[in-house]
């Protein structure tokens, strides 16, 4: 599937001139929604373009950064869409209606109970991991996530995984000057597969700090409170 939505890039590559940055937005609304689609075969071809100068400004770095702004808000975008519609529509429904969208029961369970588990950092976590990426956005939803929240750990995992793609993408563009799309996604997905693990050691660092953090800050918190209480007496 990817192979086939990638060849058919490349006839979207043709307009990329005019059209490259609303592409880019609306390709990964639907990567990020939970319609399947693979952020590969959009991301890793806008970096290669950018670095050949041939999108809208023809100013390498700018394109790569306008690339870049794009598919993060096409990302946030889509995780919204999941997010509302899932806080608007319920458990129930998506149980029993979820399998015409492509989301199966199994998928959704395993998303809520993962989102249950973690919390806040599912949301973070889960954006730079494969096959759950875009459903992590449901159960946030139908747990009523504090949409600032949301909004924040979403950005930060689809911010970083948007810049990795981009980045690969750059660097085929400085290895040569033609690459087809599937070409593109091949090589990208290996990459990443073979350097997969400094992604996972991000991870873990990540969720490690935050977890510290956190607790300082409740035992700061339970100190003034307990401060307050003997003050008060």
């Amino acid at each position: 599937m990817t192979e086939l939505i990638a060849s058919n890039i490349e006839l979207a590559m043709q307009h990329a001139a005019v059209w490259g940055f609303f592409l880019i937005f609306f390709f990964m609304t639907v990567e990020s929604s939970f319609i399947p689609f693979p952020s590969e075969v959009v991301m890793i071809p806008a970096g290669f373009l950018a670095y050949r100068g041939t999108l809208t400004t023809q100013i390498p770095w700018l394109d790569l950064l306008l690339a870049i702004l794009c598919g993060l808000a096409g990302s946030m975008a889509g995780a919204y869409v999941n997010y509302y519609l899932s806080a608007w529509l319920g458990r129930p429904f998506l149980h029993k209606y979820g399998k015409y969208f492509f989301l199966s029961e199994q998928h959704l369970d395993r998303a809520e109970e993962i989102f249950r588990k973690y919390g806040d950092l599912a949301t973070f976590v889960c954006r730079l991991l494969p096959a759950i990426r875009q459903l992590i956005s449901i159960p946030a939803g139908l747990a009523r996530m504090s949409l600032g929240r949301f909004s924040f750990f979403t950005a930060l995992g689809a911010g970083i995984w948007t810049v990795i793609l981009a980045l690969i993408g750059w660097y085929f563009g400085h290895l040569t000057g033609n690459m087809t799309p599937v070409e593109m996604v091949e090589k990208g997905k290996k990459m990443i597969s073979e350097h997969f693990i400094w992604i996972l050691l991000f991870l873990a660092v990540f969720v490690v700090a935050y977890l510290l953090i956190q607790k300082l800050v409740m035992r700061s918190g339970s100190k003034q409170s307990e401060s307050k209480s003997e003050t008060g007496d």
